[in-house]
């Protein structure tokens, strides 16, 4: 995502991060819970990666969120957060890792959770 001066564009990288939190809403009131947490998952990386671009001007090519989190100084609640967030997003990634049940009062605390980071994000760029 560069304009037509080759620079990458951090305000396009959180409006994909909205983009993916509003598509997993929609996936997971479809029951499609799995995938759904995907989305989440993608929604908190792409708006973390927003931070990195505007303060470093460029990407940096990782999906761990943990890294993400520490190299922005995101709070240890939501690093906690990205931690369950990513084993959640695993088994929709690779389906031959243990299943683990996820109950909607999980499902929607990572809904939460997720908006929180946005904000978060929304707030410090």
């Amino acid at each position: 995502m560069k304009n037509e001066k080759g620079v990458i564009e951090y305000k396009k990288w959180l409006e994909h991060a909205k983009r993916d939190f509003s598509t997993a809403n929609y996936l997971i009131d479809g029951k499609r819970i799995e995938d759904g947490l995907f989305f989440l998952q993608q929604s908190v990386e792409k708006a973390l990666k927003a931070i990195l671009i505007k303060r470093k001007k460029e990407l940096i090519r990782t999906h761990d969120l943990i890294i993400l989190g520490k190299l922005v100084n995101m709070p240890s609640k939501l690093i906690n957060y990205c931690e369950k967030i990513t084993l959640a997003y695993s088994r929709n990634r690779y389906p031959d890792l243990e299943d683990i049940k996820i109950n909607m009062n999980e499902v929607d605390n990572y809904i939460n959770q997720t908006r929180e980071v946005i904000e978060w994000v929304e707030k410090i760029i």
